[in-house]
C-alpha cells in the first residue's frame, strides 16, 4: 500500500537507515543486536494477510522474526501464510480467539521486543527502526508511536486520520481519553509484558486498554516517539466490536471505573477530579454511542451514569445546542431531535 512521506522516508540517495550495532554510536540509543519479534495473529484475514507479512518482513531493523499465530481460520489464510515459506514461522492453532493467539505469539517469541501487528493492518518499513534507534527507547518497557487510521469503502480510501497525542504525556489522562495507540503502534519489552501477565484471554472488547491499565498499574515505564505511523484499517463492519457496539460500551464503563479506583488509591482527591471528569466525559460520548443502536439502553445507561457523577457534558459530542436540548427534553428526547436533524440534514444533501 501507499504511504504519506514522512521525514523518515527513504531518500534518493540511499533509502531507510538500515539500524545495525556498527552505526548505533550513541549511548542513549538501542544496539541493532537488539532482537524484535513481529507477531501476527489472524483468523479468516485472506484480504490481507500477505500484504501485512510483507509488511513485517521490509521493517528496516536488522534483527527480527515475523511469527503468525493462525487461529482455526477457514478460509484461505493458511496457504497464504505457508507461502512465504521459511522467511516466516507459522504456527496453526484451534480457535481460541485472539488473545489467545497474541499469548501464543508471545511465548514463541526470542525478540527482546514484540511488535504486535493485526493481520488486516500494516507496518510502514521504518517504524521499528525509528522506535528502537530513537533516544526515548532505552530504559523504557513500552515505546508508542501515533497511528494512522484509514476508513475503507471496499478497495477505495475514504479518508486518512492521523492519531496526535501531545507532549508532554500524561498517560493516564490518555487512557480516559482512550487515545492510546492501537496495536501496532507499539513495541513492548518481551521480559515486562510476560511480568503482567500478556494478553487477558477472558476479553473479547477494549483488550489493549485492559492491557494498558495493567502495564500502568504495575509500573511499566512508557516511552512517545515521534515515528511513523502504524496504519489501522478500518474496512468491515462484520467485527466482534462493531456487531456488538452495547458489548464494547459496557465493557469500557467497567474498565473506568476500576481505573478510578486505582486513581483514588495513589492519588489524593484533589488530584483525582480532572480524571473523573475526564472519565465523565468518555461516559457521555458513550451514551450518545449507544443511543444509536438502544436509544432505551442509553437512557438508562446516562441516567446511571449521572447518579455516580460520571457525566460531564464536554467535548465534541456537547455542542451547545445539544447542551440545551438535553436540559430541555432530557437524553432521550435530545437524542430523537438530534437523529431527526441528522436525518434532516442528510436528505437536504441528496
Amino acid at each position: 500500500m501507499d504511504f504519506p512521506q514522512s521525514p523518515w522516508s527513504p531518500s534518493e540517495e540511499g533509502g531507510c537507515p538500515i539500524m545495525s550495532a556498527e552505526n548505533n554510536s550513541n549511548p542513549g540509543v538501542l544496539s541493532g543486536s537488539t532482537k524484535v519479534t513481529i507477531g501476527i495473529p489472524v483468523y479468516n484475514c485472506e484480504r490481507w494477510i500477505a500484504d501485512t507479512i510483507r509488511a513485517a518482513l521490509a521493517q528496516t531493523w536488522e534483527h527480527k522474526e515475523v511469527i503468525v499465530v493462525d487461529d482455526g481460520s477457514s478460509d484461505g489464510t493458511p496457504e497464504l501464510c505457508r507461502d512465504f515459506g521459511d522467511k516466516i514461522r507459522f504456527v496453526a492453532q484451534g480457535r481460541r480467539g485472539g488473545n489467545a493467539a497474541r499469548n501464543h505469539l508471545l511465548r514463541l517469541a526470542s525478540g527482546d521486543w514484540v511488535q504486535f501487528l493485526d493481520a488486516d493492518d500494516s507496518l510502514p518499513p521504518e517504524k521499528i527502526a525509528v522506535q528502537l534507534g530513537s533516544q526515548e527507547a532505552a530504559g523504557h518497557d513500552v515505546i508508542c508511536s501515533p497511528v494512522t487510521f484509514e476508513k475503507r469503502d471496499g478497495d477505495r480510501l475514504v479518508r486518512r486520520d492521523s492519531q496526535r497525542i501531545a507532549h508532554p504525556v500524561d498517560w493516564k489522562a490518555e487512557w480516559l481519553r482512550w487515545n492510546l495507540p492501537q496495536t501496532g503502534g507499539c513495541l513492548w519489552r518481551r521480559t515486562a509484558l510476560l511480568r503482567i501477565g500478556g494478553w487477558n484471554e477472558d476479553y473479547r472488547f477494549n483488550q489493549e486498554y485492559e492491557l494498558y491499565f495493567r502495564a500502568l498499574k504495575a509500573g511499566l515505564k512508557f516511552a512517545l516517539v515521534d515515528g511513523p505511523p502504524a496504519i489501522y484499517r478500518l474496512w468491515s463492519e462484520d467485527t466482534v466490536c462493531r456487531r456488538d457496539r452495547s458489548g464494547v460500551v459496557l465493557g469500557k464503563t467497567r474498565l473506568i471505573h476500576a481505573f478510578l479506583d486505582w486513581l483514588e488509591t495513589v492519588m489524593t482527591p484533589d488530584s483525582c477530579s480532572p480524571y473523573r471528569r475526564l472519565a465523565g466525559v468518555a461516559c457521555f460520548e458513550m451514551a450518545r454511542t449507544l443511543a444509536a443502536q438502544d436509544l432505551a439502553l442509553a437512557r438508562k445507561y446516562f441516567l446511571d451514569r449521572r447518579r455516580e457523577g460520571l457525566i460531564a457534558l464536554d467535548g465534541p459530542a456537547a455542542p451547545w445546542k445539544y447542551r440545551f436540548t438535553l436540559g430541555l427534553l432530557g437524553f432521550a428526547g435530545a437524542e430523537k431531535l438530534a437523529r431527526l436533524t441528522r436525518r434532516s440534514s442528510a436528505a437536504t444533501a441528496i
